[in-house]
């Protein structure tokens, strides 16, 4: 494996290495982009109303349990009669992403929201803060730890799973362990299975900086104390 990833010829080429890592980063932050464009309000709107709750969990758990492979597959029979391009796989390919990053983002976003010391919230709405003023100036900003986890979460899951898209045709990182199993070339699968895997650990250290600048230490530390609380309370 170290070996061929040392072979400058397997990086540079019009399906190299470089190229399968654009197309891979490219699926998945579309996937992410149009995850956070739908969840995001939902987790908002269930946060602040408690209303829709249940339904938000149940769903969210039967999203979980789709597989996709299946999934994806089922997409393409689907959209291929639709469309005559690339998009018939393109499209269900971004699909199942999307929905494997919705739960994540959305229970980010419902238990930071939820998770908002109440007197907080009087305070605020003592103060004549209108319901979209609590939303943006209150809840959200004292959510953020929660809902960047969450989004951290539906991104490692994406580019993890991005490699689905090989099995239908298209690029990525997916494709070096496809083409590698049907070639019996075991270094090739191996190096796509690791480059899979150094993508994911880039993307979790770019997200936990991310948290550190944009997140205060207040609520960091708050959030870790929180954390170190819920296996005592689930004892």
């Amino acid at each position: 494996m170290i070996n061929w990833l040392l072979d400058a010829g397997h990086w540079l080429n019009d399906d190299g290495l470089l190229m399968l890592i654009f197309q891979h980063l490219i699926y998945s932050i579309e996937a992410l982009f149009i995850a956070v464009i739908i969840a995001f309000p939902i987790g908002c709107y269930v946060g602040h109303t408690g209303k829709g709750a249940t339904l938000l969990i149940g769903s969210a758990n039967a999203m979980r349990a789709l597989p996709s492979f299946g999934l994806i597959i089922l997409l393409v029979i689907l959209f291929g009669p639709v469309f005559e391009s690339d998009l018939a796989f393109i499209v269900p390919c971004l699909i199942v992403l999307i929905i494997l990053a919705l739960p994540p983002i959305m229970m980010g976003v419902y238990s930071g929201i939820r998770a908002i010391n109440p007197a907080v919230i009087d305070a605020a709405t003592g103060m004549g803060y209108s319901p979209l003023k609590l939303l943006l100036a209150v809840e959200i900003p004292c959510a953020l730890a929660l809902i960047l986890s969450g989004i951290r979460s539906a991104a490692l899951q994406i580019v993890s799973t991005a490699t689905i898209a090989a099995y239908v045709s298209l690029g990525g990182l997916g494709r070096l362990i496809i083409d590698g199993r049907a070639q019996n070339d075991y270094p090739q699968m191996v190096a796509g299975a690791f480059m899979v895997g150094i993508l994911a650990l880039l993307v979790d250290v770019f997200f936990s900086f991310l948290i550190r600048f944009i997140v205060s230490p207040g609520l960091r530390q708050r959030e870790r104390r929180r954390k170190k609380t819920i296996p005592l309370s689930n004892h």
